[in-house]
């Protein structure tokens, strides 16, 4: 066995493996991953019980909706202004004697309900601003049911120096899948991690095919239904290029130990290949909810926590090489995570803004990664990531979002030339 540190997400080693009933902090409930995990709260209320929420404000329906439903103790939104309208919307599901839950409004309601008393807290914010709630609940010491993927990218240095081994569990499909291929191995055993991707609604063109696909092409996936972000992020491959930083940071297993493989079908979520010649696959039908079971049970499963495939039915599986040119993300994923230091931020934040850009009309498809990698360069090599700070990764994400948006606005602006 190596004398390295153990890593972050590691089956073998668990941190806090109660049994019962646990208490669980859901961030990001009125988004996809929040509504799916509580379907699989209320559906086993004898293992869960969802003790509070966080949403960012734009629901307040279903986020009181939610509230009642569980019970929950507290919610939290982000945005201060709509705490009026929460407030009426809870009053409205709650009798005239049922006393309302505590709310939480601001930019840091959510890192202090990630602290709160709990057995597991629930990342499901997506983008960046989900790092302050994933240092607080480690600082906690919760376990961090983690799918909340950039908090990890963005400030990699800043969440190793917290967790403890087994703190963290992955749910990202990619990852809860390597994570329980592992389980049946040792980290000495391993030879390399195969991550799978669909290759999204654009798989087999060419980067010229590329050039005049619509909003609507991007956000028609083949297999999965996501957030417009993410889907986005998955068309041009930049969600599998995070998810490589991701792995690696999760793992610790080298950049060069961590492969691509298209998999239209996405039954199979990833695979672990060990030094015997042996590839383990954890192989589901599409459905998130078995990778949010895994975050919030293991070591335990959840009975049907998600359909089975019928394997009286006939079903072809096809991998097929990544193809680099046309889709470049997972290259310059691989670069700026060896970079480190803010590297990974850079990339993120300036993919983020050019997706909005893209999603709003502003900057054609190709331009999104052209753009980001025209930042990431101008950014250069970072200083060494071990003394990586939260105000250093606030400070480069500032800095790449305002140039991000410089260089979409000129490059929007040649295109309609």
């Amino acid at each position: 066995m190596s004398d390295r540190p153990a890593p972050l997400a590691d089956p073998h080693l668990l941190f806090d493996p109660a049994a019962g009933r646990r208490d669980i902090v859901i961030l990001g409930s009125t988004g996809s991953i929040g509504t799916q995990a509580i379907d699989l709260a209320l559906r086993h209320p004898d293992r869960f019980r969802v003790t509070a929420l966080s949403a960012a404000g734009g629901r307040v329906e279903l986020l009181a909706e939610q509230a009642r439903q569980l019970g929950v103790n507290a919610v939290a939104v982000a945005r201060e202004d709509v705490v009026p309208a929460l407030k009426e919307a809870l009053s409205a599901r709650y009798g005239a004697s049922e006393p309302l839950p505590e709310i939480l409004a601001g930019p840091d309601a959510a890192a202090e309900l990630a602290a709160s008393e709990c057995h597991t807290v629930l990342n499901g914010i997506t983008g960046s601003i989900g790092l302050a709630p994933t240092l607080a609940a480690l600082r906690a010491g919760r376990t961090l049911a983690l799918a909340n993927k950039e908090s990890l990218i963005v400030g990699g240095p800043l969440v190793k120096a917290l967790a403890k081994p087994g703190q963290i569990i992955p749910v990202d499909s990619e990852h809860a899948a390597l994570f329980q291929a592992l389980a049946a191995g040792t980290r000495a055993d391993v030879r390399k991690l195969v991550v799978t991707a669909s290759g999204g609604p654009f798989r087999g063109r060419t980067r010229a095919q590329l050039a005049d696909v619509t909003v609507q092409d991007a956000l028609a996936h083949p297999t999965w239904a996501m957030g417009p972000v993410i889907t986005v992020n998955s068309a041009t491959l930049v969600n599998k290029g995070l998810e490589v930083i991701e792995a690696h940071l999760l793992y610790d297993i080298p950049f060069d130990r961590i492969e691509v493989v298209v998999h239209p079908q996405s039954y199979v979520h990833s695979m672990v290949e060990f030094t015997d010649g042996s590839t383990l696959a954890q192989a589901t039908p599409p459905d998130m909810r078995g990778p949010i079971a895994i975050g919030l049970g293991w070591p335990q499963r959840i009975p049907d926590a998600a359909p089975a495939f019928d394997w009286t039915k006939a079903s072809t599986w096809e991998f097929f090489p990544l193809d680099t040119e046309a889709f470049p993300a997972v290259g310059l994923a691989r670069h700026v995570g060896t970079l480190g230091g803010t590297a990974p931020a850079v990339f993120n934040a300036a993919n983020e803004e050019c997706v909005e850009a893209f999603l709003a009309g502003r900057l054609p498809f190709t331009a999104i990664m052209d753009t980001v990698s025209a930042v990431v360069d101008e950014h250069g090599t970072p200083e060494s990531g071990t003394s990586l700070t939260v105000r250093d990764v606030l400070e480069a994400e500032a800095w790449a979002r305002a140039r991000a948006r410089e260089m979409a606005a000129r490059a929007a602006v040649e295109a309609s030339a």
